[in-house]
């Protein structure tokens, strides 16, 4: 094996419930009427996906302007509260010192860039699904990230939480380990296709 691909949200901040607050909010506060598939929905979606989404859901506002004010709040959330997961940090240090490192997630590059600021992560490749045609569950992102570290997907290890985004580096034929989200638990048929952590804490010694 060649490289660890890391997803963000979930994986490495305990974020998903935040970003589902903050749009469930906004949609409230601008129109729009939250659905129960909502939430599992715009999980891996890229930012200009789940834009055009709230827009569907009766978002009084274009998709970008929907996204960008999204954003702002999560920046505000954020710069208020980084919620690190317990052992991310350390779990991503001690994998960097074997193996090169990336992120690949559906977060807008400029909140990849506050944690990776505020964490001061060693990792060469971030890469936003805003730069691909489509989020996850597409392999887009992650096909991405492995060829700007140089390396083929099929010869990654990818960490991910949600069914989305494990379904993700599944098509990207990637080696596929799960630390699932206890807030937004993956489907069962798609963990059965992984190997599953119960920490992050666990991945430097299940990475043999």
């Amino acid at each position: 094996m060649d490289a660890v691909i890391f997803d963000l949200d979930g994986v490495l901040i305990d974020s998903e419930q935040v970003w589902d607050e903050v749009r469930r909010e906004f949609a409230r506060v601008h129109g729009g009427v939250w659905t129960p598939e909502a939430t599992r929905a715009m999980q891996g979606m890229s930012t200009p996906e789940w834009g055009a989404y709230l827009v569907d859901l009766g978002v009084q506002l274009s998709a970008s302007e929907a996204s960008a004010g999204v954003i702002a709040e999560m920046e505000k959330a954020y710069a208020s509260h980084l919620p690190v997961i317990p052992g991310a940090v350390d779990a991503v240090r001690a994998v960097a010192a074997r193996f090169p490192v990336a992120i690949a997630s559906s977060a807008p590059a400029v909140l990849i860039k506050v944690f990776l600021d505020v964490t001061g992560l060693p990792v060469p490749v971030a890469v936003s699904s805003e730069e691909c045609a489509a989020g996850k569950p597409s392999p887009d992102v992650y096909l991405l990230a492995a060829s700007r570290l140089g390396v083929s997907a099929a010869s990654c290890y990818a960490v991910e939480d949600s069914t989305n985004g494990l379904r993700a580096a599944l098509a990207a034929g990637m080696t596929v380990l799960a630390v699932p989200n206890p807030h937004f638990p993956p489907a069962e048929e798609v963990l059965s296709k992984v190997t599953v952590l119960s920490s992050i804490a666990d991945l430097p010694g299940a990475l043999t």
